[in-house]
């Protein structure tokens, strides 16, 4: 039997700072590549008429659903912590025979969700998803759709294998397998657009999954990973993944649902309004990607790993620390986008869209508590505790519901109303999560937290200031365009209000503030060896 060491020791292992870069570093990229790919379908595709780009968004809400509903809860927090265990007692080889297991129940059941999306795609797709859509637009989207149908087995299959890489301390290949998927939906634009055109886009999107799994099964091949069609039904941490599948699973559904209801809302606010709210959407996560899930997916192990030490004291301390350079800079990013709001909805759509500025400004909330949210929620999962979350998600998608239609009401903020509720929703949920923490563990937020959260609020002030003042420098002219122009605009703005940020926060003191300041002074100052 493999011991714990046999697939790496402590001190193999890369630091969490390394891990947390490469991930916000894939992420970055992955990002960007995400960006370019919306751009490129606005600017390739028409945003209204029958080939609508419309359909293109409304084609992924069904597969993603199935996706994050029945798989991604096991993908990470259902699932990590008990490899964790596992592999603390048992070794590499005994992590693999749970995850076989998982992945075997798992894919057979894709396989029928995949089957259930090629048959009744275009019922969903009028019935469901968006019945505002022209019968032209209905039948494009139906076929992306049935494109897509096996999508969910395949990042079903991928997710598990990157999720015992994970656990073994392994990121490398989880991360730069996602970049793959965007890159060949990049591709495809230019090859199917002047012959079967959106329809092209679920193909590339299909091709992008194989190419991603391909990627994540070959940073299994030194793991030892070996396949066996066999299902461990009576073994104790295999019902235990399955027990805290549901919940989390239903949580992540939850989200989805709240997708599809926001669609099928846009799609009765006229042509374009999908494609207006995915374009703003798309923005909105970027922020929350590369900081709340790329720093907390770094960060988790970790928190696992204190907990089978039987060390709640260290995991009280990694999690306040992580959440405090969370909040430290979340705010940042969050100024910069709402200051730049209108130059990043110009550079995702081509012609200008005012619209997608109005909706992604709405959206600021959405994004700082969308980042809070990623490390907050973890600290459930981490102690194996997924119905909290999912208790929590009930309450929150009902009012999200109430609020979107409410809102989106053409009397009142229209599809923009949808934003708004999303920021609503999001900080609700926070702040319910964290009064749950507070009872639960009275010792969690001390007066070293409060005190530099307060302090961190102060330091944002400055850069609130100082992205005013550069926005009203460089106001965005209506004549602007070009991703040069465009682009470096963003890049002056967002560079001004960091070192700002950075500045005050170190005349301050901050803790946060202080890696990054011996970081930077240790690449200055340290001589260059020239004999290696």
């Amino acid at each position: 039997m493999n011991s714990p060491k046999s697939s790496g020791s402590t001190k193999s292992r890369v630091s969490l700072s390394n891990v947390a870069a490469l991930l916000m570093t894939t992420v970055f990229v992955g990002q960007i590549l995400g960006f370019m790919r919306t751009k490129l379908v606005n600017a390739n595709f028409p945003i209204t008429g029958p080939h609508s780009t419309d359909a293109y968004f409304a084609a992924f809400t069904v597969p993603d659903f199935f996706y994050f509903t029945l798989a991604a809860g096991a993908l990470g927090v259902a699932l990590i912590p008990v490899l964790t265990d596992r592999y603390a007692k048992s070794g590499s080889k005994s992590v693999w025979d749970l995850s076989n297991s998982i992945m075997n129940v798992l894919a057979l059941v894709m396989l029928g969700v995949g089957l259930f999306i090629l048959i009744f795609a275009g019922w969903l797709m009028r019935h469901i998803v968006a019945p505002g859509l022209t019968p032209v637009e209905s039948k494009t989207a139906t076929e992306i759709m049935r494109l897509l149908a096996f999508n969910p087995f395949i990042f079903t299959v991928s997710g598990i294998l990157s999720s015992v890489q994970q656990t073994f301390g392994r990121f490398f290949f989880y991360a730069i397998a996602p970049l793959s998927y965007n890159l060949s939906i990049i591709v495809s634009i230019f090859i199917f657009k002047d012959n079967i055109g959106l329809v092209g886009l679920g193909l590339g999107a299909l091709i992008g999954a194989l190419l991603q799994l391909i990627i994540i099964a070959v940073g299994a091949l030194n793991s030892n990973f070996t396949w066996k069609p066999t299902i461990l039904w009576k073994n104790k941490d295999f019902h235990t993944v399955l027990r805290n599948l549901p919940p989390r699973s239903l949580d992540q559904g939850m989200d989805q649902i709240e997708d599809i209801v926001e669609t099928h809302i846009a799609s009765r606010l006229g042509s374009g309004s999908i494609t207006n709210f995915s374009n703003a959407y798309v923005l909105s996560t970027a922020p929350i990607l590369l900081l709340g899930t790329a720093i907390s997916t770094a960060a988790f192990p970790r928190l696992n790993h204190r907990l089978s030490q039987g060390r709640p004291d260290l995991f009280r301390r990694d999690f306040l620390l992580v959440i405090r350079t969370m909040i430290w800079l979340a705010a940042p990013v969050v100024v910069i986008s709402y200051y730049c709001r209108g130059y990043l909805a110009r550079l995702i759509y081509t012609h200008g869209q005012p619209q997608i500025a109005l909706i992604f400004g709405f959206m600021m909330g959405a994004i700082f508590f969308g980042i809070m949210y990623a490390i907050i929620s973890r600290w459930f999962y981490a102690h194996k505790d997924t119905k909290t979350p999912l208790l929590v998600s009930i309450f929150t998608i009902v009012l999200n519901v109430i609020l979107a239609y409410t809102l989106s009401r053409r009397s009142l903020y229209g599809v923009a109303g949808l934003a708004i509720a999303q920021s609503i929703v999001a900080g609700t949920e926070v702040i319910i999560l964290t009064i749950i923490l507070i009872k639960r563990d009275h010792k969690l937020f001390d007066r070293t937290f409060i005190s530099g959260v307060i302090r961190t609020a102060s330091v944002t002030g400055f850069s609130v200031v100082a992205g005013f003042i550069m926005i009203s420098l460089f106001p965005l002219e209506i004549n602007e365009r070009g991703f040069f122009v465009l682009g470096g605009r963003v890049a002056l703005i967002s560079l001004v209000v960091f070192a700002v940020h950075f500045g005050v926060s170190s005349l301050f003191d901050l803790a946060e503030v202080r890696p990054v300041y011996t970081r930077l002074k240790h690449l200055i100052t340290k001589p260059i060896n020239w004999e290696t």
